[in-house]
């Protein structure tokens, strides 16, 4: 029975990081895509005003404190796994992980 438990904890959280990362991407893609028309017409529109909000509203509040420089790293080891993963599984494209592989990086 703790197998099982186990497996479907792994496919929970694997399931919820790849809806995060999936609707993420969906919507930066969404507001490039209306800047885009925006600009071709010359005007605004709403969704361009409000994916700023959109994406400071999905970002994690920053650390309450300084982390150690190797707690950083590791957190970053990890979750570049976790995107190697989902690029693996076909949850992600290629672009999207690079973008967010520097993402995480800084780059």
């Amino acid at each position: 029975m703790p197998g099982l438990l186990r497996g479907v904890a792994r496919t929970a959280v694997v399931s919820g990081t790849a809806t995060a990362v999936s609707n993420r991407v969906s919507r930066r893609q969404a507001g490039r895509w209306a800047a885009q028309d925006a600009a071709a017409t010359g005007r605004n529109t709403p969704t361009q005003q409000t994916a700023p909000t959109q994406q400071n509203a999905s970002t994690p509040p920053p650390s309450p404190g300084p982390a150690a420089s190797g707690d950083i790293m590791d957190n970053r080891i990890a979750q570049l796994k976790e995107l190697a993963k989902l690029k693996e599984q076909g949850v992600l494209t290629d672009d999207e992980f690079a973008a967010q592989k520097s993402r995480i990086l800084g780059s």
